[in-house]
């Protein structure tokens, strides 16, 4: 990662401690960043971890236990500082975080810290990625879309899972048989980032009409950055994700296009060492 990208990272996380207790401007956050606010969720999701919303969440809850133990502010007070609707809502959140009420934190108990993120370099062992620049037109794509959250990594095990209840369903096979055009065969694809919340389709490329009971998606023209990842699924294209973010990005001179992220997938066994599946990322040109 290059230093003028732990740079902006480290900026960022400055900007979110000043505001822990008012608002944070997002649109700020992707000035700071100098990319799209979709493309720095993205990078700081996978550089860091965890969710650029759940961190927030965490500093906050965590700055709240120290007011409240240390400085012995009102449980109500703190909820409206670190922007809480209600002492309920706030109670709920910092429970589900401390394992704990609010009320109960000067009595001795064990709270957790969430410390700020200080972004460094770390070296790892060299490892190439393969991957290839394309064009290609708009185009069309039929299948079954959910909704899903980073949070907690909830989208990591809820994903799979659909595959395999699509599978059981005979939906995958349905989906699939609707597969005309290039990007051949079924697809995974993510659309619609919007905070921790986004809309993950299996669906394949297609000129057909769209049944009756699945969704259509127009994928605009684009430029693709398109890797490969070898090995057993979930793990290999999941692991693809954080390099593409954490090592590719900040050293290619382009960044996310804002366009849904596609994921291809190769018949054969899914688990096997050497199954072969891509992905498609949206990307521009860095404005100099």
């Amino acid at each position: 990662m290059s230093d003028g990208t732990l740079e902006r990272l480290n900026h960022v996380t400055d900007y979110i401690e000043t505001r822990l207790d008012g608002d944070i401007d997002y649109d700020e956050i992707a000035r700071i960043a100098c990319c799209s606010l979709y493309h720095f969720q993205r990078m700081f999701g996978f550089v860091s971890g965890i969710p650029l919303g759940e961190y927030i969440r965490r500093r906050r809850l965590t700055a709240a236990a120290f007011d409240l133990r240390d400085r012995g502010e009102k449980v109500l007070d703190t909820a409206v500082k670190y922007g809480y609707s209600s002492a309920d809502a706030f109670a709920r959140a910092f429970h589900a975080l401390h394992g704990v009420k609010p009320s109960m934190v000067r009595g001795g108990v064990q709270l957790k810290a969430y410390p700020r993120l200080i972004f460094t370099i770390t070296i790892k062992g060299v490892e190439a990625m393969n991957y290839r620049i394309e064009q290609r037109d708009a185009f069309t794509a039929a299948g079954v879309k959910r909704t899903f959250t980073t949070v907690n990594g909830e989208n990591l095990k809820k994903i799979p899972q659909m595959w395999e209840d699509l599978q059981e369903e005979g939906l995958l096979g349905k989906t699939a048989e609707l597969s005309d055009r290039e990007p051949s065969g079924l697809l995974g694809i993510c659309d619609n980032m919007r905070g921790d919340e986004f809309d993950y389709w299996i669906a394949a490329a297609t000129t057909k009409p769209c049944p009756e009971g699945m969704d259509a998606l127009e994928i605009p023209a684009c430029t693709w950055a398109v890797f490969e990842a070898v090995g057993p699924m979930p793990g290999a294209i999941q692991e693809l994700y954080g390099r593409i973010f954490g090592e590719w990005f900040p050293a290619s001179g382009y960044e996310h296009a804002h366009a849904p992220e596609i994921e291809w997938y190769s018949d054969g066994d899914t688990g096997a060492a050497d199954y072969r599946s891509e992905v498609w990322m949206p990307v521009v040109k860095k404005q100099s």
